[in-house]
């Protein structure tokens, strides 16, 4: 008697997509071929614009007018979903497949509380009342580990934290028991504590479920503790698929391996030589304490805003020569910090420049601005999207008098070679740049100030890893041939570990740890320092 096996839960066949624009069609995917079996999770892996995410749109039928399907199957449990009609999509999404986006907060409803918006969920797929459906998403909260679940339903999703908010849409995707859900890298948001959590919840839920997964990332430690296999793929087209441990301890593809090299390694030391251990401090703080929306007792009355701690008498120094590596989650007080010693935040103690004491930000003159500068996390937001390159680079050399106006064009040439940019980007937008790319002019524009302390507040949280190692390999670059110092702020202590002389551990607004990056793995760390050195994983080859 012969017995037939269930086909995959997904089985991609063949399938190529383009999209129509007025330079005319683009190849987003190019033949892909892929499966994943019942209760197993396949990692896709890849950089930006590889097209990750218009698999993930093609398999939920999310598609853009634009987009022109070519060739290929995509089957859900043996049907093919590009047979089925809109009004029949609409019953698969939620009830048979369910997705996680990146950003819990573009997917949710601001003007409905979280109850609700799960309810709606339950109601409308499962058919339940609205009262078996309040029951039902309390229980499906706490099964994700809200500890007050029924606090968190009467809750708008401004209220919640990232954490809070990426676990109610965890529950939304498993309350109607998916056969499979598709995570559109959700952790990419979260600082690397909350990320490590949710990789804890999810493992946790599909054991007890059963359900598939594709899991969609460019963070491949991550998927090396949530995916069964892995799919690597590269302009469109899969170029290897395998077990993970096979694949992340011998990859056959060469841009496999580029991805596994540019994963950070703290055995792999990038930096500069160790400044001399009388190597005078450049910047200091003292003592330095900032209260958000601090209040009069007249506004305390009237019922404002509670004030908050953002950061509780920190104190540090970065030395001449010395990249200072400052770690800790979000809300930690590291970007307060930035903002502080960038002359950007208002303060209690005092910030020391050379040997100018600074007691309140309004002391802070042209001459510290010129010698502090910051390199924020969004290039998008920090660089002026209506400027050529040119006068973005142009107006610090204008600002502080850096050389003569005769001189400034062959400067900002200049400038662009010192971050490995192509002299003729000048006359671009930052449109019209990558992400790596603008944080490259970014970091030119810090530079062009000849500062003496370059602030990095996270500046390559948002990158791919690849073009994460590339910024940070600049960045080294750059303190060594000018010799300029820098505060390096990260949530990812592999990778400071491989930039910093010095590592400074943040919590709740306080300077927890301190210490040498040889000391990173010493018996007496701190137990926060501990814990966030096992939440950011490297690709094991150890794994199912």
């Amino acid at each position: 008697m012969s017995v037939t096996s269930s086909p995959p839960v997904l089985q991609v066949s063949g399938y190529s997509l383009s999209y129509e624009t007025p330079n005319g069609s683009v190849d987003a995917l190019q033949d892909i071929d892929l499966s994943i079996p019942h209760g197993r999770t396949l990692g896709l892996v890849g950089e930006s614009g590889s097209g990750k995410s218009s698999l993930a749109w093609s398999i939920l039928r999310y598609l853009p007018g634009n987009a022109r399907e070519n060739d290929g199957q995509i089957m859900l449990s043996g049907e093919n979903l590009r047979d089925r009609s809109p009004r029949e999509i609409l019953e698969i999404r939620g009830r048979r497949i369910s997705m996680v986006f990146q950003d819990p907060s573009t997917s949710l409803n601001p003007t409905m509380k979280l109850g609700e918006q799960l309810q709606e969920v339950l109601i409308r797929h499962r058919g339940l009342t609205p009262q078996e459906a309040r029951d039902e998403s309390e229980a499906a909260l706490a099964r994700t580990g809200i500890t007050h679940p029924g606090q968190m339903m009467r809750r708008y999703p401004h209220e919640a934290s990232g954490g809070e908010k990426q676990r109610v849409v965890i529950a939304a995707a498993f309350a109607c028991d998916p056969e499979l859900i598709v995570f559109d890298e959700p952790t990419t948001a979260l600082d690397i504590i909350t990320a490590q959590a949710f990789l804890e919840l999810f493992n946790k839920l599909q054991e007890e479920t059963g359900v598939s997964a594709l899991y969609i990332s460019h963070d491949l430690g991550l998927v090396s503790k949530v995916a069964d296999d892995v799919a690597v793929i590269n302009k469109g087209r899969i170029v290897e698929t395998g077990a993970c441990a096979k694949v992340f301890r011998s990859p056959q593809d060469p841009y496999s391996r580029q991805l596994i090299d540019a994963v950070p390694n703290p055995t792999h030391w990038l930096g500069t030589p160790r400044p001399p251990a009388d190597a005078p401090r450049l910047l200091s703080a003292k003592g330095i304490s900032v209260e958000y929306n601090r209040q009069t007792r007249l506004g305390k009355l009237l019922g404002g805003k509670p004030s908050f701690i953002g950061a509780k008498n920190v104190n540090l120094d970065v030395r001449k020569g010395e990249l200072l590596g400052v770690v800790g989650e979000s809300g930690s007080g590291k970007s307060t910090m930035a903002k502080v010693l960038s002359g950007l935040q208002e303060f209690d103690g005092t910030v020391q420049l050379g040997e100018r004491d600074f007691t309140s930000r309004r002391q802070i003159d042209r001459a510290y601005r010129r010698a502090v500068q910051i390199v924020f996390q969004h290039p998008d937001a920090s660089l002026n999207p209506r400027q050529r390159i040119r006068e973005i680079l142009n107006r610090p050399l204008k600002l502080y008098d850096i050389v003569p106006r005769s001189q400034r064009r062959a400067r900002i040439a200049e400038l662009l070679e010192q971050v490995l940019l192509p002299a003729e980007f000048a006359d671009r937008f930052p449109h019209e740049l990558s992400g790596g790319e603008k944080q490259r002019v970014a970091i030119a524009r810090a530079f062009a100030a000849e500062p003496e302390v370059v602030i990095c507040d996270e500046i390559t949280a948002s990158l791919d890893v690849s073009v994460q190692a590339s910024v940070a390999r600049l960045l080294v670059d750059l303190q060594r041939e000018t010799g300029t110092s820098c505060l390096f702020i990260t949530h990812d202590l592999n990778l400071v570990r491989q930039l910093a002389h010095r590592i400074c551990v943040m919590q709740h607004g306080t300077l927890v740890d301190s210490f040498h990056r040889d000391d990173a793995l010493a018996p007496d760390r701190h137990p926060y320092t501990q814990a966030l050195l096992e939440a950011v994983p490297l690709p094991t080859t150890d794994a199912a």
